[in-house]
């Protein structure tokens, strides 16, 4: 036997035989002590490599099949939105006890607590009360749960983007969409089990770019799918004129073999599979993906619903619309952002509040009440879950400029949830008397993130993936399903 063959080199020698005797009664002693972990755990890797998007069980019986995230880039407010406190009104001007001017990014600005520049009143059979910039949204408060003790670890916003979508601060990690889609694969072998739209009004992509909704150390086929806000939504879609149907699938079917005989040599090479993988979803795409994101296709009361006929939202309204024909193909996770790079192209209200918030909220309120109205009829939401949040919220007290606005917070911020699995009409947590810190039944974002995956049937502490030697999971060591708001 050649042992220099990559095959069997001496260093696997050694590794197999001289340690295997240790490593049967070591297998003994932690099978006695109920420390092995079970056979579908052990399994799993080795079948995604194979079949990286096949559809697969979850842990246990699901509510929710798929996820919307609606992601309010830049951080929106929460008492200028969903989270009521009169208080602000009777305190305006003062100053807030303890505070450390570096709680925001700009120290130099801080000036007193500053009122909601907006009116409020009672919605829905729970008389939640709501922001009037939500007309639409107010509608359907009884759908929704929301969560006004949420807290985060950064205020900057690459930092807190990476922090919400991918559970920790820093870059590198696996976001929740590449989690879920590692998790139980993709119903739809002809689009991607994860697709990204980002804000289409020439506003940049979020802080952080694709690392939002990068794969990480996950294999690549698990990394989002950018659509673009403009043109073309996907490079290359359309087969080249000279190109026949036959011709191209003998072409990659050929590259296929290829890469398979390649693949039998080194059967743990995840990156060559997600290529392989990758290349089947291309080929099919060409045919599913063009009728997918024509929302032409559209009854005119549909695209209406949505706010397809009113400049003011048609883009938002396109991308919720493409996001409900996506979900109801099978497409397992899909996020839409709204606002782009910083200060006034999103919802980053350092300067002018009033204007900031009520720009975006005029360009998205039409569109997700339409997105819940639309899943709702077709008995679509009752399995899909809908998220809405920012990276962090905002400070109660004013930052000084010419129309005052409000800094950073991290210490509070509020989301709601809908849909798959989720309590509609009820409220989690509390904030402080002016929406300073979350006071009450405190939520981190990896409690959201535990929640998500429970609804979708996923134990978060079993969702793992070895890497440098250590298995990760989306909520790190930290993570609780926030039980008071499930169905």
């Amino acid at each position: 036997m050649n042992f220099e063959s990559p095959q069997f080199s001496r260093r696997q020698l050694l590794k197999k035989c001289g340690a295997g005797m240790g490593l049967i009664g070591l297998s003994g002693l932690l099978r006695d002590e109920s420390l092995l972990a079970s056979r579908s755990a052990t399994t799993f890797q080795f079948d995604s490599m194979r079949e990286p998007m096949a559809p697969r069980p979850a842990h246990f019986p699901a509510k929710a099949k798929r996820v919307i995230w609606l992601f309010m880039n830049g951080g929106p407010s929460q008492v200028d939105t969903w989270d009521y406190k009169p208080e602000l009104a009777k305190r305006e001007g003062q100053n807030l006890d303890g505070f450390d001017r570096f709680t925001g990014f700009f120290a130099n600005a801080v000036g007193g607590l500053m009122p909601s520049p907006f009116s409020f009143s009672p919605q829905g059979q729970t008389g939640k009360m709501v922001s009037e910039i939500f007309p639409y949204l107010g509608q359907h408060v009884d759908k929704m749960a929301f969560v006004h003790s949420g807290y985060s670890e950064s205020n900057n916003h690459s930092p807190a983007l990476f922090m919400m979508n991918c559970g920790l601060p820093r870059m590198g990690f696996p976001c929740v969409g590449s989690w879920v889609t590692y998790g139980l694969g993709s119903v739809s072998q002809n689009l991607p089990g994860f697709v990204v739209m980002s804000d289409p009004k020439d506003r940049g992509l979020p802080k952080g770019h694709a690392s939002n909704w990068s794969a990480g150390f996950l294999p690549g086929i698990y990394q989002g799918t950018w659509l673009k806000p403009k043109g073309a939504p996907i490079d290359h879609l359309s087969r080249l004129p000279n190109i026949s149907a036959k011709r191209q699938r003998s072409q990659l079917d050929f590259l296929s073999s290829l890469n398979e005989d390649f693949s039998k040599q080194y059967p743990n090479e995840a990156d060559l599979n997600a290529r392989i993988e990758s290349y089947e979803l291309a080929y099919n795409m060409q045919m599913a993906a063009p009728e997918a994101l024509d929302v032409q296709r559209e009854p005119k009361h549909i695209q209406s619903l949505y706010g397809l006929d009113q400049d003011h939202c048609r883009h938002f309204g396109v991308q919720c619309l493409m996001a409900r024909r996506l979900a109801e193909r099978g497409v397992r996770y899909i996020q839409i952002y709204s606002g782009g790079n910083e200060n006034q192209r999103s919802w980053d209200g350092h300067n002018d509040i009033l204007g900031n918030h009520q720009g975006f909220a005029r360009e998205t309120d039409q569109p997700i009440a339409g997105l819940l109205q639309d899943l709702d009829q077709r008995g679509m939401l009752e399995d899909t879950l809908v998220i809405a949040a920012g990276e962090f919220g905002r400070l109660p007290i004013a930052q000084k400029a010419k129309k005052p606005g409000r800094d950073h917070n991290p210490h509070c911020f509020t989301a709601w949830m809908a849909g798959g699995g989720i309590k509609g009409g009820v409220s989690y947590g509390e904030s402080d008397e002016v929406g300073f810190r979350a006071a009450r039944n405190k939520v981190h974002i990896n409690d959201i993130h535990a929640t998500l995956l429970h609804c979708l049937g996923m134990d978060h502490e079993q969702l793992t993936y070895r890497h440098n030697g250590r298995d990760f999971r989306l909520t790190d060591v930290g993570g609780h399903v926030i039980r008071d708001i499930l169905a």
